[in-house]
Protein backbone atom coordinates (compact mmCIF):
# COMPACT_ATOMS: atom_id res chain seq x y z
CA UNK A 1 0.00 0.00 0.00
CA UNK A 2 1.21 3.46 -0.92
CA UNK A 3 -1.64 5.63 0.36
CA UNK A 4 -4.15 4.94 3.14
CA UNK A 5 -7.32 6.91 3.88
CA UNK A 6 -8.43 6.98 7.51
CA UNK A 7 -12.23 7.11 7.58
CA UNK A 8 -12.46 8.58 11.07
CA UNK A 9 -11.67 11.60 13.22
CA UNK A 10 -10.11 12.68 16.51
CA UNK A 11 -7.61 10.70 18.52
CA UNK A 12 -8.00 7.40 16.67
CA UNK A 13 -7.49 9.00 13.24
CA UNK A 14 -4.31 10.73 14.44
CA UNK A 15 -3.05 7.59 16.20
CA UNK A 16 -3.51 5.49 13.01
CA UNK A 17 -1.81 8.14 10.85
CA UNK A 18 1.27 8.12 13.07
CA UNK A 19 1.81 4.43 12.35
CA UNK A 20 1.06 4.98 8.65
CA UNK A 21 3.80 7.63 8.51
CA UNK A 22 6.19 5.40 10.51
CA UNK A 23 5.71 2.73 7.82
CA UNK A 24 6.57 5.20 5.04
CA UNK A 25 3.03 5.32 3.65
CA UNK A 26 1.07 8.45 2.68
CA UNK A 27 -2.09 9.27 4.63
CA UNK A 28 -5.38 10.89 3.67
CA UNK A 29 -7.72 12.50 6.19
CA UNK A 30 -11.41 13.08 5.72
CA UNK A 31 -13.18 15.62 7.90
CA UNK A 32 -16.37 17.49 8.59
CA UNK A 33 -16.68 21.27 8.55
CA UNK A 34 -16.48 21.24 12.36
CA UNK A 35 -13.11 19.44 12.21
CA UNK A 36 -11.41 21.52 9.52
CA UNK A 37 -8.58 22.59 11.91
CA UNK A 38 -8.37 19.30 13.83
CA UNK A 39 -4.90 17.77 14.44
CA UNK A 40 -5.62 14.70 12.31
CA UNK A 41 -6.43 16.97 9.34
CA UNK A 42 -3.24 18.98 9.75
CA UNK A 43 -1.09 15.86 10.27
CA UNK A 44 -2.27 14.02 7.13
CA UNK A 45 -0.50 14.31 3.79
CA UNK A 46 -3.84 15.09 2.12
CA UNK A 47 -7.26 16.00 3.47
CA UNK A 48 -10.76 16.24 2.00
CA UNK A 49 -13.88 17.77 3.55
CA UNK A 50 -16.86 15.41 3.49
CA UNK A 51 -19.58 17.87 4.48
CA UNK A 52 -21.34 19.55 7.43
CA UNK A 53 -20.68 18.67 11.08
CA UNK A 54 -23.35 16.00 11.70
CA UNK A 55 -21.82 12.57 11.16
CA UNK A 56 -24.77 11.56 8.96
CA UNK A 57 -23.63 14.25 6.52
CA UNK A 58 -19.90 13.58 6.82
CA UNK A 59 -18.23 10.58 8.49
CA UNK A 60 -21.10 8.22 7.64
CA UNK A 61 -21.12 9.13 3.95
CA UNK A 62 -19.83 5.76 2.74
CA UNK A 63 -20.16 6.35 -1.01
CA UNK A 64 -18.53 9.78 -0.78
CA UNK A 65 -15.57 8.33 1.17
CA UNK A 66 -15.05 5.71 -1.54
CA UNK A 67 -15.23 8.45 -4.20
CA UNK A 68 -12.44 10.32 -2.37
CA UNK A 69 -10.36 7.13 -2.37
CA UNK A 70 -10.72 6.79 -6.13
CA UNK A 71 -10.06 10.48 -6.75
CA UNK A 72 -6.79 10.45 -4.76
CA UNK A 73 -5.51 7.02 -5.80
CA UNK A 74 -5.94 5.49 -2.34
CA UNK A 75 -5.17 1.77 -2.13
CA UNK A 76 -6.00 1.15 1.55
CA UNK A 77 -8.73 2.31 3.94
CA UNK A 78 -8.61 2.12 7.74
CA UNK A 79 -12.00 2.65 9.42
CA UNK A 80 -10.76 3.19 13.01
CA UNK A 81 -13.54 2.50 15.49
CA UNK A 82 -17.13 3.75 15.56
CA UNK A 83 -18.77 5.30 12.48
CA UNK A 84 -18.43 2.76 9.61
CA UNK A 85 -15.87 0.47 11.25
CA UNK A 86 -18.25 -2.47 11.78
CA UNK A 87 -20.46 -1.88 8.76
CA UNK A 88 -20.15 -5.03 6.66
CA UNK A 89 -21.80 -3.44 3.61
CA UNK A 90 -19.24 -0.61 3.67
CA UNK A 91 -16.34 -3.07 3.99
CA UNK A 92 -17.67 -4.97 0.97
CA UNK A 93 -18.07 -1.76 -1.07
CA UNK A 94 -14.47 -0.79 -0.28
CA UNK A 95 -13.17 -4.18 -1.44
CA UNK A 96 -15.40 -4.11 -4.55
CA UNK A 97 -13.86 -0.73 -5.44
CA UNK A 98 -10.41 -2.38 -5.48
CA UNK A 99 -9.31 -0.82 -2.20
CA UNK A 100 -7.87 -2.85 0.68
CA UNK A 101 -10.16 -2.67 3.72
CA UNK A 102 -7.85 -2.72 6.74
CA UNK A 103 -9.94 -4.97 8.91
CA UNK A 104 -11.81 -8.29 8.72
CA UNK A 105 -13.82 -9.54 5.77
CA UNK A 106 -17.43 -8.46 5.35
CA UNK A 107 -18.59 -12.04 5.93
CA UNK A 108 -16.76 -12.26 9.29
CA UNK A 109 -18.23 -8.91 10.30
CA UNK A 110 -21.75 -10.10 9.48
CA UNK A 111 -21.38 -13.26 11.54
CA UNK A 112 -19.95 -11.49 14.57
CA UNK A 113 -22.05 -8.34 14.12
CA UNK A 114 -25.07 -10.16 15.51
CA UNK A 115 -24.79 -11.60 18.99
CA UNK A 116 -27.11 -14.43 17.97
CA UNK A 117 -25.22 -15.46 14.83
CA UNK A 118 -21.95 -15.14 16.79
CA UNK A 119 -23.25 -17.60 19.37
CA UNK A 120 -24.32 -19.97 16.62
CA UNK A 121 -20.87 -19.70 15.02
CA UNK A 122 -18.93 -20.62 18.18
CA UNK A 123 -21.39 -23.23 19.50
CA UNK A 124 -19.48 -26.18 18.03
CA UNK A 125 -16.31 -25.22 19.93
CA UNK A 126 -17.91 -25.85 23.33
CA UNK A 127 -17.03 -22.37 24.53
CA UNK A 128 -19.02 -21.51 27.70
CA UNK A 129 -22.00 -19.21 27.13
CA UNK A 130 -24.39 -17.54 29.54
CA UNK A 131 -27.56 -19.66 30.02
CA UNK A 132 -30.46 -18.38 27.97
CA UNK A 133 -31.95 -18.60 24.48
CA UNK A 134 -29.88 -18.24 21.33
CA UNK A 135 -32.61 -17.00 19.00
CA UNK A 136 -34.57 -13.77 18.63
CA UNK A 137 -37.97 -13.58 20.29
CA UNK A 138 -40.82 -11.10 20.48
CA UNK A 139 -43.44 -13.34 22.10
CA UNK A 140 -43.87 -12.34 25.76
CA UNK A 141 -45.45 -15.70 26.68
CA UNK A 142 -42.41 -17.55 25.33
CA UNK A 143 -40.13 -15.04 27.05
CA UNK A 144 -41.82 -15.78 30.39
CA UNK A 145 -41.31 -19.50 29.87
CA UNK A 146 -37.61 -19.07 29.07
CA UNK A 147 -37.10 -16.70 32.01
CA UNK A 148 -38.68 -19.23 34.36
CA UNK A 149 -36.30 -21.91 33.07
CA UNK A 150 -33.07 -19.89 33.43
CA UNK A 151 -34.25 -18.14 36.61
CA UNK A 152 -34.56 -14.46 37.49
CA UNK A 153 -32.91 -12.00 37.31
CA UNK A 154 -32.48 -12.02 33.53
CA UNK A 155 -31.15 -9.68 30.84
CA UNK A 156 -33.06 -8.80 27.69
CA UNK A 157 -30.46 -7.88 25.08
CA UNK A 158 -30.55 -6.50 21.54
CA UNK A 159 -28.99 -8.91 19.07
CA UNK A 160 -27.40 -6.09 17.09
CA UNK A 161 -26.71 -4.03 20.19
CA UNK A 162 -23.77 -2.36 21.81
CA UNK A 163 -23.03 0.30 24.39
CA UNK A 164 -25.90 -0.83 26.62
CA UNK A 165 -28.62 0.13 24.12
CA UNK A 166 -31.52 -2.30 23.86
CA UNK A 167 -30.56 -3.89 27.18
CA UNK A 168 -32.93 -4.30 30.12
CA UNK A 169 -32.64 -6.04 33.49
CA UNK A 170 -35.75 -7.93 34.66
CA UNK A 171 -35.96 -9.10 38.27
CA UNK A 172 -39.42 -10.72 38.19
CA UNK A 173 -42.16 -11.82 35.82
CA UNK A 174 -44.28 -8.73 36.49
CA UNK A 175 -41.65 -6.49 34.87
CA UNK A 176 -41.00 -8.64 31.83
CA UNK A 177 -43.57 -7.40 29.32
CA UNK A 178 -42.86 -3.69 29.80
CA UNK A 179 -39.06 -4.12 29.77
CA UNK A 180 -39.20 -6.36 26.72
CA UNK A 181 -41.26 -3.83 24.78
CA UNK A 182 -38.80 -1.09 25.74
CA UNK A 183 -35.80 -3.20 24.70
CA UNK A 184 -37.35 -4.01 21.31
CA UNK A 185 -38.24 -0.36 20.69
CA UNK A 186 -34.79 0.93 21.63
CA UNK A 187 -33.03 -1.75 19.59
CA UNK A 188 -35.12 -0.92 16.53
CA UNK A 189 -34.49 2.83 16.80
CA UNK A 190 -30.76 2.47 17.57
CA UNK A 191 -29.77 -0.33 15.19
CA UNK A 192 -32.67 -0.74 12.76
CA UNK A 193 -33.10 -4.25 14.17
CA UNK A 194 -35.53 -5.00 16.99
CA UNK A 195 -34.30 -8.56 17.57
CA UNK A 196 -33.81 -9.35 21.25
CA UNK A 197 -32.88 -12.45 23.23
CA UNK A 198 -32.77 -13.51 26.87
CA UNK A 199 -29.80 -14.41 29.07
CA UNK A 200 -29.39 -15.21 32.74
CA UNK A 201 -28.09 -12.15 34.57
CA UNK A 202 -24.62 -12.90 35.92
CA UNK A 203 -24.40 -11.24 39.32
CA UNK A 204 -21.19 -9.46 40.35
CA UNK A 205 -19.68 -9.89 36.87
CA UNK A 206 -16.27 -8.85 35.58
CA UNK A 207 -15.85 -7.76 31.95
CA UNK A 208 -12.70 -9.30 30.52
CA UNK A 209 -11.77 -9.26 26.85
CA UNK A 210 -9.01 -10.93 24.85
CA UNK A 211 -7.13 -9.32 21.94
CA UNK A 212 -6.64 -11.54 18.90
CA UNK A 213 -4.62 -11.17 15.69
CA UNK A 214 -5.13 -13.33 12.60
CA UNK A 215 -3.42 -13.23 9.22
CA UNK A 216 -4.76 -14.48 5.89
CA UNK A 217 -2.58 -17.61 6.03
CA UNK A 218 -4.51 -19.23 8.88
CA UNK A 219 -2.30 -18.07 11.76
CA UNK A 220 -4.17 -16.75 14.80
CA UNK A 221 -2.73 -15.64 18.15
CA UNK A 222 -4.02 -13.89 21.24
CA UNK A 223 -2.26 -10.97 22.93
CA UNK A 224 -3.65 -11.63 26.41
CA UNK A 225 -6.52 -9.96 28.20
CA UNK A 226 -7.79 -6.54 29.17
CA UNK A 227 -9.89 -5.90 32.27
CA UNK A 228 -12.71 -3.50 31.35
CA UNK A 229 -15.04 -3.71 34.35
CA UNK A 230 -15.03 -0.02 35.35
CA UNK A 231 -17.93 1.28 33.28
CA UNK A 232 -20.64 3.89 33.28
CA UNK A 233 -23.91 3.24 31.39
CA UNK A 234 -22.44 -0.10 30.21
CA UNK A 235 -19.58 1.78 28.52
CA UNK A 236 -15.94 1.40 29.53
CA UNK A 237 -14.03 4.23 31.19
CA UNK A 238 -10.96 2.50 32.64
CA UNK A 239 -9.07 -0.50 31.27
CA UNK A 240 -5.99 -2.42 32.34
CA UNK A 241 -3.81 -5.26 31.24
CA UNK A 242 -3.23 -7.82 32.55
CA UNK A 243 -6.27 -8.47 34.77
CA UNK A 244 -5.48 -8.66 38.48
CA UNK A 245 -7.53 -11.84 38.99
CA UNK A 246 -6.50 -14.19 36.19
CA UNK A 247 -4.17 -17.09 36.94
CA UNK A 248 -1.73 -18.21 34.21
CA UNK A 249 -3.89 -21.31 33.62
CA UNK A 250 -7.10 -19.28 33.28
CA UNK A 251 -5.36 -16.75 31.03
CA UNK A 252 -4.27 -19.58 28.74
CA UNK A 253 -7.76 -21.09 28.70
CA UNK A 254 -9.45 -17.77 27.86
CA UNK A 255 -6.83 -16.98 25.23
CA UNK A 256 -7.37 -20.33 23.52
CA UNK A 257 -11.14 -19.81 23.62
CA UNK A 258 -10.73 -16.39 21.98
CA UNK A 259 -8.60 -17.89 19.21
CA UNK A 260 -11.29 -20.50 18.55
CA UNK A 261 -13.95 -17.76 18.33
CA UNK A 262 -11.84 -16.00 15.68
CA UNK A 263 -11.29 -19.24 13.76
CA UNK A 264 -15.01 -20.04 13.83
CA UNK A 265 -15.71 -17.24 11.34
CA UNK A 266 -12.39 -17.30 9.41
CA UNK A 267 -11.43 -14.02 11.02
CA UNK A 268 -8.47 -11.90 9.88
CA UNK A 269 -6.96 -8.63 11.25
CA UNK A 270 -7.30 -7.44 14.84
CA UNK A 271 -10.36 -8.37 16.86
CA UNK A 272 -11.51 -8.55 20.45
CA UNK A 273 -13.40 -11.40 22.04
CA UNK A 274 -15.40 -10.29 25.07
CA UNK A 275 -16.23 -12.47 28.07
CA UNK A 276 -18.23 -12.11 31.27
CA UNK A 277 -16.67 -13.65 34.38
CA UNK A 278 -18.62 -14.51 37.52
CA UNK A 279 -17.34 -14.36 41.11
CA UNK A 280 -16.27 -18.03 40.91
CA UNK A 281 -14.03 -17.20 37.90
CA UNK A 282 -16.28 -18.99 35.41
CA UNK A 283 -16.15 -17.16 32.08
CA UNK A 284 -18.81 -16.90 29.37
CA UNK A 285 -18.58 -15.74 25.73
CA UNK A 286 -20.36 -12.44 25.11
CA UNK A 287 -19.48 -11.19 21.64
CA UNK A 288 -16.65 -10.29 19.28
CA UNK A 289 -15.79 -6.73 18.28
CA UNK A 290 -14.60 -6.76 14.68
CA UNK A 291 -12.36 -3.70 14.79
CA UNK A 292 -9.58 -1.97 16.66
CA UNK A 293 -10.69 -1.26 20.22
CA UNK A 294 -10.51 2.11 21.98
CA UNK A 295 -8.42 0.44 24.70
CA UNK A 296 -5.88 -1.20 22.37
CA UNK A 297 -2.96 0.88 23.77
CA UNK A 298 -2.79 -1.12 27.02
CA UNK A 299 -2.16 -4.25 24.99
CA UNK A 300 0.49 -2.46 22.96
CA UNK A 301 2.22 -1.31 26.14
CA UNK A 302 2.53 -4.79 27.68
CA UNK A 303 3.46 -6.61 24.45
CA UNK A 304 5.46 -4.01 22.54
CA UNK A 305 3.41 -4.75 19.40
CA UNK A 306 1.89 -1.97 17.28
CA UNK A 307 -1.58 -3.32 16.51
CA UNK A 308 -2.26 -0.81 13.73
CA UNK A 309 0.95 -1.82 11.99
CA UNK A 310 -0.11 -5.46 12.25
CA UNK A 311 -3.51 -4.61 10.74
CA UNK A 312 -1.84 -2.97 7.76
CA UNK A 313 0.62 -5.83 7.27
CA UNK A 314 -2.19 -8.40 7.44
CA UNK A 315 -4.26 -6.41 4.91
CA UNK A 316 -1.21 -6.48 2.59
CA UNK A 317 -1.20 -10.27 2.82
CA UNK A 318 1.84 -10.62 5.07
CA UNK A 319 2.26 -13.53 7.47
CA UNK A 320 2.45 -12.81 11.21
CA UNK A 321 6.13 -12.51 12.15
CA UNK A 322 5.59 -14.13 15.56
CA UNK A 323 3.82 -17.12 17.08
CA UNK A 324 1.98 -17.54 20.39
CA UNK A 325 5.17 -18.80 22.03
CA UNK A 326 6.93 -15.55 21.14
CA UNK A 327 4.42 -13.45 23.07
CA UNK A 328 4.68 -12.56 26.76
CA UNK A 329 3.43 -9.93 29.19
CA UNK A 330 5.82 -7.16 30.21
CA UNK A 331 4.73 -5.10 33.20
CA UNK A 332 1.30 -3.57 33.73
CA UNK A 333 -0.67 -0.92 31.82
CA UNK A 334 -3.67 1.23 32.71
CA UNK A 335 -5.86 3.47 30.56
CA UNK A 336 -8.22 6.27 31.57
CA UNK A 337 -10.60 7.62 28.96
CA UNK A 338 -10.82 11.36 29.53
CA UNK A 339 -14.28 12.43 28.44
CA UNK A 340 -15.75 15.93 28.46
CA UNK A 341 -18.42 14.92 30.95
CA UNK A 342 -19.93 16.11 34.21
CA UNK A 343 -19.16 13.14 36.45
CA UNK A 344 -21.25 14.60 39.29
CA UNK A 345 -24.31 14.82 37.06
CA UNK A 346 -24.71 11.29 35.67
CA UNK A 347 -21.75 11.74 33.27
CA UNK A 348 -23.66 14.13 31.01
CA UNK A 349 -21.58 15.67 28.17
CA UNK A 350 -19.82 18.95 28.92
CA UNK A 351 -19.17 21.24 25.96
CA UNK A 352 -16.93 24.28 25.79
CA UNK A 353 -13.43 25.43 24.88
CA UNK A 354 -10.20 23.80 26.07
CA UNK A 355 -8.86 26.96 27.67
CA UNK A 356 -6.03 24.99 29.30
CA UNK A 357 -4.89 21.62 27.93
CA UNK A 358 -1.39 20.37 28.70
CA UNK A 359 -0.86 16.59 28.41
CA UNK A 360 1.86 15.15 30.67
CA UNK A 361 5.14 13.93 29.16
CA UNK A 362 7.28 11.34 30.95
CA UNK A 363 8.64 7.83 30.58
CA UNK A 364 5.87 5.24 30.70
CA UNK A 365 3.14 7.80 29.97
CA UNK A 366 1.28 7.93 26.66
CA UNK A 367 -1.50 10.29 25.63
CA UNK A 368 -3.58 9.51 22.54
CA UNK A 369 -5.64 12.58 21.70
CA UNK A 370 -7.12 14.61 18.89
CA UNK A 371 -7.29 18.06 20.47
CA UNK A 372 -4.98 20.94 21.32
CA UNK A 373 -5.36 23.88 23.66
CA UNK A 374 -7.90 26.43 22.42
CA UNK A 375 -10.09 23.98 20.50
CA UNK A 376 -13.82 23.61 21.09
CA UNK A 377 -15.39 20.29 22.09
CA UNK A 378 -18.16 19.83 19.48
CA UNK A 379 -21.62 18.57 20.36
CA UNK A 380 -21.82 16.34 17.29
CA UNK A 381 -19.52 13.49 18.31
CA UNK A 382 -18.43 11.26 21.17
CA UNK A 383 -17.13 13.55 23.97
CA UNK A 384 -13.82 11.73 24.48
CA UNK A 385 -10.93 14.21 24.58
CA UNK A 386 -8.01 11.86 25.17
CA UNK A 387 -6.81 8.51 26.45
CA UNK A 388 -4.25 8.64 29.25
CA UNK A 389 -2.17 5.46 29.32
CA UNK A 390 0.60 4.47 31.70
CA UNK A 391 2.98 1.51 31.82
CA UNK A 392 5.06 0.34 34.77
CA UNK A 393 6.79 -2.74 36.16
CA UNK A 394 3.76 -3.86 38.19
CA UNK A 395 0.17 -2.89 38.99
CA UNK A 396 0.98 -0.95 42.17
CA UNK A 397 3.56 1.17 40.38
CA UNK A 398 1.20 1.67 37.43
CA UNK A 399 -1.54 3.00 39.73
CA UNK A 400 0.93 5.41 41.34
CA UNK A 401 2.13 6.57 37.94
CA UNK A 402 -1.45 7.08 36.74
CA UNK A 403 -2.33 9.22 39.76
CA UNK A 404 0.77 11.34 39.15
CA UNK A 405 -0.12 11.67 35.46
CA UNK A 406 -3.68 12.77 36.29
CA UNK A 407 -2.32 15.41 38.67
CA UNK A 408 0.03 16.71 35.97
CA UNK A 409 -2.62 16.92 33.24
CA UNK A 410 -4.32 20.33 33.62
CA UNK A 411 -7.55 20.71 31.64
CA UNK A 412 -9.75 23.79 32.00
CA UNK A 413 -12.80 25.02 30.12
CA UNK A 414 -14.84 21.81 30.27
CA UNK A 415 -15.65 19.27 32.95
CA UNK A 416 -13.87 15.93 32.49
CA UNK A 417 -13.60 12.40 33.89
CA UNK A 418 -10.12 13.11 35.29
CA UNK A 419 -11.35 13.41 38.87
CA UNK A 420 -13.48 10.30 38.44
CA UNK A 421 -10.33 8.47 37.40
CA UNK A 422 -8.55 9.72 40.50
CA UNK A 423 -11.47 8.51 42.63
CA UNK A 424 -11.25 5.02 41.10
CA UNK A 425 -7.47 4.65 41.27
CA UNK A 426 -7.47 5.69 44.93
CA UNK A 427 -10.41 3.46 45.90
CA UNK A 428 -9.70 0.39 48.00
CA UNK A 429 -11.92 -1.81 45.80
CA UNK A 430 -9.86 -1.01 42.72
CA UNK A 431 -6.50 -1.19 44.48
CA UNK A 432 -7.36 -4.60 45.93
CA UNK A 433 -8.75 -5.84 42.60
CA UNK A 434 -12.05 -6.67 44.30
CA UNK A 435 -14.45 -4.85 41.94
CA UNK A 436 -17.09 -5.64 39.32
CA UNK A 437 -18.98 -3.89 36.52
CA UNK A 438 -21.13 -2.43 39.32
CA UNK A 439 -18.29 -0.28 40.67
CA UNK A 440 -19.91 3.03 39.66
CA UNK A 441 -23.41 2.41 41.11
CA UNK A 442 -21.87 0.74 44.19
CA UNK A 443 -19.23 3.31 45.10
CA UNK A 444 -19.50 6.48 43.01
CA UNK A 445 -22.39 8.09 44.89
CA UNK A 446 -23.02 11.79 45.53
CA UNK A 447 -22.02 11.30 49.18
CA UNK A 448 -18.80 9.52 48.21
CA UNK A 449 -17.91 12.34 45.82
CA UNK A 450 -18.45 14.93 48.55
CA UNK A 451 -16.35 12.94 51.03
CA UNK A 452 -13.57 12.47 48.49
CA UNK A 453 -13.55 16.21 47.79
CA UNK A 454 -13.50 17.29 51.46
CA UNK A 455 -9.71 17.13 52.02
CA UNK A 456 -9.07 19.18 48.87
CA UNK A 457 -11.77 21.72 49.77
CA UNK A 458 -10.40 22.07 53.31
CA UNK A 459 -6.84 22.42 52.05
CA UNK A 460 -7.95 25.08 49.55
CA UNK A 461 -9.85 27.01 52.25
CA UNK A 462 -6.88 26.92 54.65
CA UNK A 463 -4.52 28.05 51.90
CA UNK A 464 -6.86 30.93 51.04
CA UNK A 465 -7.10 31.97 54.72
CA UNK A 466 -3.32 31.85 55.15
CA UNK A 467 -2.87 33.99 52.03
CA UNK A 468 -5.44 36.50 53.25
CA UNK A 469 -3.81 36.86 56.67
CA UNK A 470 -0.39 37.27 55.11
CA UNK A 471 -1.64 39.99 52.77
CA UNK A 472 -3.36 41.77 55.65
CA UNK A 473 -0.08 41.83 57.60
CA UNK A 474 1.71 43.36 54.61
CA UNK A 475 -0.92 45.84 53.47
CA UNK A 476 -1.67 47.68 56.73
CA UNK A 477 -4.50 50.19 56.45
CA UNK A 478 -3.42 53.76 57.29
CA UNK A 479 -5.46 55.32 60.11
CA UNK A 480 -7.17 58.54 59.01
CA UNK A 481 -6.17 61.66 60.90
CA UNK A 482 -8.02 64.96 60.63
CA UNK A 483 -5.99 67.87 59.21
CA UNK A 484 -6.48 71.57 58.89
CA UNK A 485 -5.68 71.76 55.18
CA UNK A 486 -8.99 73.50 54.41
CA UNK A 487 -8.33 76.21 56.99
CA UNK A 488 -4.75 76.73 55.75
CA UNK A 489 -5.92 76.97 52.16
CA UNK A 490 -8.45 79.60 53.15
CA UNK A 491 -5.75 81.64 54.79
Amino acid sequence: MNKILVANRGEIALRIMKTIRKMGIKSVAVYSEADRLAPHVIFADEAVCLGPAPSSQSYLQADKIIEVCKMLGVDGLHPGYGFLSENADFAQKVEDAGINFIGPSASSMRIMGSKLSAKESVKKYNIPMVPGIDKAITDVTLAKKIAAEVGYPILIKASAGGGGKGMRTVTNEGELQEQMERAISEAASSFGDGSVFIEKLVTRPRHIEVQVLADKKGNTVHLFERECSIQRRHQKVIEESPSSILTPALRKEMGEAAVMVAQSCNYTSTGTVEFLMDEKLNFYFLEMNTRLQVEHPVTEMITGIDLVEQQIRIARGETLSFTQKDLSIHGHALELRIYAEDTKNNFLPSTGTLEVYKPPKADGIRVDDGYVEGMDIPVYYDPMIAKLIVHAADRKEAIEKMLEAIKNFPIEGVLTTKEFGKFVFEHEAFISGNFTTQFVPSYYTAQAIREAGKPMAEATALAALAYYLKQMSILKVTTHKATSWKRRLAQ
